[in-house]
């Protein structure tokens, strides 16, 4: 009701109620740390059959009551190698799992059923690709699509010493019907489209499958390729990718888009800089909005594993003579930078673009700035990828969406909320910041008995943080005020009628 009071209030020529004004109640808070087993807080997700939320952390899972935070249980799944991600549909959680003893061998997904906490009774491992990062279920839990990373392996800490097997970026898609692999896609013989894809010919930054998003319909899934700076698409009734789109790059020299481009200058300031940044999204979530599908994306940045790719502009001595002092600190992406053309990793921003690739919507230095207002902000970042946004969800609420972005580098746990319900035009909301929580990597949003919360997974911190989210009605003198200015309207488009 409020929102069409809201419609008729412009129409009147008034100004507009606030559209769902939504707040945010903490509830709760689990240390994943106390248990001393190794357990770290990476990617959550929410089952609805049992109302509780399988976290992923390393070592394995921990299962939490999704209304108190409570432990129900935890399942060591160490024996078969490092847990990357989760993903739960209907009582059944699929958890990936890189190779034990050599990630860029095939990894595998053991799924369990989440009222038993037990392997599934029926086929319940399924061998992917290298280096299974992150998982996904279609919608209608049909599909289960896998990204397969295939980073190649690291010999020492040495810049550039990257084992010579890099093993091929691939999406596993399993159907879950048979729970078998339907199909692996990989990019040989895929077309690039867009700009700035970088890294092809540079090991350990081909093709790498980061995160992965499917549309309603189950027919696409659209796959970030953050190293390369780049989205793929993904057919799913093909079960091929059918273009790689380059996501360009970002100007900080633009008014709405300033950074602060060094860490030694004892203040956060935003400014224009003569330096363009990747975009190199990490989590990405996909809408529908006015009939067409819309990627929401955190554009975090990255370099290669051993950042041979990365230095100072100070380093490098043709860049260095021709920057200015406040550009020395900064960290750079050596192979795209050239004397007057600095390139730097991350957008330090989300953006929403529609299927082709287009941007339709970024928030420039807000996120930086709204950091820097709420005394969060990390100085020592500036360098570096800023706030550096790096997980995305979002969830529907009385006809309106709203996008939780999770910023991985500031002083205490944040996370950006918009609402994004018309993508062109999106909105900041608030910054929920929590003591306690650091490092926010993997986010939830879901409705439990009726209430709508976040779930947010911190990495460093090795917490859970759960918050309530509620949306406020318009005061009762504000719904008397729109009723007498469409009454105004009314009596005016009725003397219009007359007169004609």
């Amino acid at each position: 009701m409020k929102y069409i009071i809201a419609s008729l209030a412009l129409a009147a020529g008034l100004t507009p109620v606030a559209q769902a004004a939504t707040s945010f109640t903490k509830a709760w808070t689990f240390n994943h740390t106390t248990a001393a087993n190794g357990q770290t807080s990476e990617i959550v997700s929410y089952d609805s059959a049992t109302n509780s939320l399988w976290v992923a952390g390393l070592v394995g899972i921990d299962v939490l009551n999704a209304s108190t935070g409570a432990l129900i249980d935890h399942i060591d799944t160490s024996v078969w190698g490092s847990t990357n991600s989760v993903a739960v549909h209907n009582g059944l959680a699929a958890v990936a799992i890189e190779n034990s003893l050599d990630r860029s061998q095939p990894g595998v997904i053991k799924l369990f059923d989440t009222t038993t906490r037990q392997l599934s009774a029926d086929t319940n491992s399924i061998t992917v690709g290298s280096l299974p990062d992150m998982v996904t279920f279609s919608k209608d839990g049909s599909r289960l699509l896998v990204a397969n990373e295939g980073t190649p392996n690291l010999i020492g800490s040495n810049p550039g010493a990257y084992a010579s097997h890099d093993p091929a970026g691939s999406v596993s898609i399993i159907n879950m019907d048979t729970r078998t692999v339907a199909a692996t896609a990989g990019f040989t013989g895929v077309s690039v489209t867009g700009s700035n894809v970088r890294g092809q010919s540079l090991i350990g930054v081909d093709f790498e499958p980061e995160y992965i998003a499917v549309n309603s319909a189950g027919t696409k899934a659209f796959v970030t390729l953050q190293e390369a700076n780049a989205v793929g698409v993904l057919d799913l009734q093909t079960n091929s990718f059918t273009k790689v789109i380059g996501l360009g790059v970002k100007d900080f020299a633009q008014p709405g888009n300033y950074i602060d481009p060094s860490d030694r200058d004892s203040l956060s300031q935003l400014r224009s800089v003569n330096v363009k940044g990747l975009y190199q999204p990490d989590g990405i979530a996909v809408y529908g909005a006015n009939g067409q599908t819309y990627m929401v994306m955190a554009n975090e940045g990255d370099t290669r594993e051993d950042e041979a790719d990365k230095a100072r502009v100070s380093a490098v001595t043709a860049l260095k003579n021709s920057s200015p002092a406040e550009l020395q600190r900064l960290n750079i992406s050596v192979p795209d930078s050239s004397a007057g053309n600095l390139v730097t990793f991350g957008a330090r921003s989300f953006s929403i673009r529609d299927e082709n690739g287009n941007i339709v919507f970024d928030s420039g230095s807000q996120l930086d700035d709204e950091a820097i207002k709420r005394g969060i902000y990390d100085d020592a970042r500036s360098d570096d990828k800023g706030v550096e946004p790096e997980g995305v969800s979002l969830i529907e609420i009385g006809g309106r969406t709203y996008a939780f972005i999770g910023l991985e580098r500031t002083t205490k746990g944040a996370v950006a909320v918009y609402d994004v319900t018309d993508p062109a035009h999106a909105t900041f909301i608030d910054m929920l910041v929590t003591d306690g929580d650091l490092a926010p990597e993997g986010l939830t949003a879901f409705f439990a008995n009726g209430q709508a919360y976040v779930a947010i997974a911190n990495e460093t911190s090795g917490t859970t943080t759960a918050y309530a989210i509620s949306t406020a009605v318009p005061e009762p003198e504000t719904y008397a005020l729109v009723l007498a200015g469409l009454g105004v309207v009314a009596a005016a488009r009725r003397r219009q009628q007359r007169q004609a």
